[in-house]
């Protein structure tokens, strides 16, 4: 998607549109998202935070955890009212005179993707420099919005710590999700073997397009742990997987751990989609020496920004080289953030969903 600024986005003082959430409840079935308008975080008397970039947001990604948030129930609690949103893209329109020249090169106007401390559920979003990566303009801008958050993760799990190797078997449950689809093209960039656990058949269908070698279809199995363990067994021979990639927790993950893991694999917790955690036996971490790897990516920002930053820079330059991409399965306007939520609790998505909060005609 080509985007052109126009230079009357930068004049300050004009009105911004945004998804606000004036109280925590359930986004798909509560009136608690509004879209309301401000003045432009570009005003002057709105200065940029240290080491901040402003962005004109093209798109902004719908994740798991915005649902969670909303509601009250993430680990990283807002107070009402808050603007939602956790990664966007878009174009620059600027950047903080004390943002180091040498840790970015992100320049006024280029196209970016970024990751933001929430907001980005809006027509502009200021985000940390070093969560800034660039877009190349012949890429898809709109898709690059739901880059940062699920690729990052999933580089950061897969390549940084389980160090993935070409020939091992990679097991990723929930593998439609957005941070799954990023495991199973990751996993195959670097030769892995990737058996990818879905519900329903357009899901598998997709999966299986981005490379997945096994796609295991659990829809109308009511105990779907059975189906996975059986058939996991059966195609590596009793053997078992060498990485459990695991956003879904629950009694999926947990069988997982205690059942399809080789001696010496290692297991990636990533979130908890089902809606309850794993439940993991010592005794079997012990004598199989299983290595767990428990993954907050977006704490790195602050605790290790070093191996945030080459986390977004590997797949930034996997993203612009084509040897991964983002598939999108819908896009809402702001105002229709209900009905978005809805789709993203029902798990009726094969790719990732979007907000598309500016007016084209200004782009």
């Amino acid at each position: 998607m080509a985007v052109r600024l126009r230079q009357s986005d930068r004049v300050q003082g004009h009105k911004i549109k945004s998804l606000v959430c004036t109280r925590l409840g359930d986004p798909s079935t509560s009136s608690n998202l509004v879209v309301k308008y401000s003045n432009s975080a570009g005003d002057a008397h709105v200065p940029l935070p240290p080491n901040c970039v402003r962005i004109k947001v093209v798109a902004a990604a719908l994740n798991f955890a915005d649902s969670l948030q909303i509601q009250g129930v993430y680990q990283e609690k807002k107070k009402c009212p808050f603007i939602p949103g956790n990664e966007c893209s878009g174009v620059v329109l600027e950047v903080g005179k004390d943002v180091d020249p040498e840790q970015s090169t992100i320049h006024l106007g280029d196209h970016v993707c970024a990751v933001t401390d929430g907001g980005a559920f809006s027509e502009e979003a200021i985000a940390p420099a070093i969560s800034v990566i660039k877009v190349p303009k012949s890429s898809d801008v709109e898709a690059a919005a739901g880059l940062p958050v699920a690729f990052g993760t999933a580089y950061m799990g897969l390549c940084m710590r389980a160090r993935v190797q070409r020939g091992q078997v990679v097991l990723v449950l929930g593998a439609a999700g957005g941070v799954g689809m990023a495991a199973v093209q990751i996993s195959k960039h670097y030769q892995a073997k990737v058996i990818a656990v879905v519900r329903g058949s357009d899901k598998a269908a997709l999966v299986r397009e981005l490379g997945a070698d096994v796609c295991i279809d659990t829809s109308g199995v009511s105990h779907p742990e059975h189906l996975v363990r059986s058939e996991v067994k059966k195609i590596l021979s009793n053997s078992g997987v060498d990485i459990v990639f695991d956003p879904v927790g629950g009694s999926l993950g947990s069988m997982a751990f205690n059942h399809l893991v080789r001696f010496g694999g290692q297991v990636i917790v990533v979130g908890f989609a089902s809606g309850s955690v794993q439940e993991y036996k010592s005794n079997i971490a012990l004598v199989k020496n299983i290595t767990i790897h428990g993954l907050y990516w977006g704490a790195h920002m602050h605790h290790k920004p070093q191996e945030f930053r080459e986390s977004l820079r590997k797949v930034g330059k996997l993203f612009a080289n084509g040897d991964i991409r983002v598939p999108v399965s819908h896009q809402y306007a702001l105002e229709q953030a209900q009905e978005a939520f809805q789709v993203l609790k029902n798990r009726s998505v094969s790719g990732k969903l979007l907000f598309l909060p500016t007016r084209k005609s200004m782009l």
